[in-house]
C-alpha cells in the first residue's frame, strides 16, 4: 500500500494526503518493511565479514602445510557457501512476510496477527516482480467466512443535493400548492425552504 492510500485510510483527506506525499516527504520516504529488510541485510552481512576475517586469520595460522591448508580453503568454501544459501532463505523469508503484512494491511484487517495465523501461507509465493500470488483468494474466501477480522470499507454519505435534480426545477413549472395536502405541503416546504407560496 502506497503512503498516500495510507494516510487516506487513515482518515486524513485525499487532498491534504497529495500534499504531505509532494511537499512533506518529497521522495525521501522509505516504507518500514523495506527499512527493515535492509537492516536485516546489514546486521547480516556485518556477521559474514566478521566470520570471514577469522577464517582468513585462522588460515595464515596454518599456511605451513600445503595439503592441510587445501582441505581447510575447501571446508570453508563449503561453510560459505551454505552460509550463503541460509542468508539468501531469511531475506526471501523477510520480504515475503514483509509483503504479506502490506497485503493485509492494505485489506483492511483489524489485527494482521490474527489474519495471519487464519491463512495458509505454504501456498502464498512472493514473484520476483514483488507481487504475491495465492493470497488473494485466501483472504476474500477469509471476509466471506469471518467478516469480524476486517474493517468494513463504508463510502461516505454526502449531503447536499440529489444529482440529476436542478436546484430551481425547470423554469416554466410552477408547483400548485392549491392541489396539495397539509402533510405534502409541509414535506415540499422542508425540502425547498426557499420556495414561496403566492
Amino acid at each position: 500500500m502506497k503512503l498516500k492510500e495510507q494516510l487516506i485510510a487513515l482518515g486524513v483527506a485525499e487532498s491534504v494526503a497529495q500534499k504531505i506525499v509532494d511537499e512533506v516527504i518529497d521522495g525521501n520516504y522509505v516504507p518500514k518493511t523495506r527499512f527493515n529488510e535492509a537492516n536485516e541485510e546489514n546486521k547480516n552481512l556485518k556477521t559474514q565479514i566478521a566470520d570471514r576475517d577469522k577464517q582468513l586469520e585462522e588460515l595464515k595460522k596454518s599456511s605451513g602445510d600445503n595439503e592441510a591448508l587445501k582441505k581447510q580453503i575447501e571446508d570453508l568454501q563449503q561453510k560459505n557457501e551454505t552460509q550463503k544459501k541460509d542468508y539468501e532463505g531469511q531475506i526471501a523469508k523477510i520480504r515475503l512476510d514483509n509483503a504479506i503484512d502490506s497485503a493485509l494491511g492494505g485489506s483492511g484487517a483489524k489485527n494482521i496477527n490474527v489474519v495471519r495465523g487464519a491463512l495458509d501461507l505454504a501456498k502464498v509465493k512472493l514473484g520476483s516482480d514483488g507481487k504475491l500470488s495465492g493470497l488473494d483468494e485466501q483472504i476474500s474466501a477469509l471476509k466471506k467466512s469471518d467478516g469480524y477480522l476486517f474493517e468494513e470499507k463504508s463510502t461516505p454519505k454526502l449531503k447536499g443535493a440529489t444529482p440529476g435534480e436542478s436546484a430551481d426545477g425547470n423554469p416554466g413549472d410552477k408547483v400548485d400548492f392549491s392541489k396539495m395536502t397539509y402533510t405534502e405541503l409541509a414535506a415540499y416546504m422542508a425540502q425547498h425552504p426557499e420556495a414561496k407560496i403566492d
